[in-house]
């Protein structure tokens, strides 16, 4: 059998943490559970991190920079802002997220005890934030946009579909999905200066139905 190389092993640990994350909350994941999935010692862990917290921290980066890889691919076959911004909406609120929107629920949850978690999920966190500022002040130049501060508007937008969706993660009764899409989008259309509606009827074939 090849003998794995330092990184393959390190990766191999990583996706064992996921996995057992996915099932017991990044909180609940210890050193144990990881090398027991592996069928190996918790010395084989802390051969290759230096702490759980490492572990932790890249499970959660892994699965998130998936989740705004795929966004990211999304958006950059779609043409104008408007569309861009109604796909970003619309899609934010897919069931397919949920299993990344747990890990940021844990995430946000575990990031006072764990500085790497924090560091992970801060800088994760700035780069949806990036990705939504890059939206608005292409439509702010092109002219569909009425935004005279891009980069509040990118940070309220975020924190308002964080909201959301978080709580139909974590609260799975309380909101529907087509509820939330409703009240984000009408929210965003009245800070961009877009007429109601404006995002609902953009959004692309296959985007979460309203």
């Amino acid at each position: 059998m090849r003998r794995m190389s330092q990184r393959d092993r390190r990766e191999a640990i990583i996706d064992a943490a996921i996995e057992v994350a996915m099932e017991n909350g990044l909180g609940a994941t210890t050193v144990r559970d990881v090398a027991g999935r592996m069928g190996s010692s918790s010395g084989l862990i802390h051969h290759y991190f230096e702490s759980m917290d490492l572990v932790l921290a890249g499970a959660f980066r892994r699965v998130a920079e998936k989740d705004l890889a795929t966004s990211r691919d999304e958006l950059a076959v779609l043409g104008d802002p408007v569309t861009q911004l109604a796909h970003f909406v619309n899609t934010y609120f897919s069931p397919d997220r949920d299993p990344a929107f747990q890990f940021w629920l844990d995430a946000w949850s575990e990031a006072g005890r764990n500085g790497a978690l924090q560091q992970a999920s801060s800088s994760l966190n700035v780069e949806w934030q990036q990705t939504l500022l890059t939206i608005i002040e292409s439509g702010v130049d092109s002219g569909d946009f009425e935004c005279s501060d891009p980069f509040g508007a990118s940070w309220s937008i975020l924190s308002l579909l964080d909201g959301l969706a978080l709580q139909i993660v974590a609260h799975r009764t309380v909101l529907s999905r087509a509820q939330s899409i409703v009240w984000a989008a009408g929210t965003i259309e009245r800070d961009l200066g877009l007429p109601s509606g404006a995002l609902r009827h953009q959004a692309p074939v296959g985007a979460s139905a309203l």
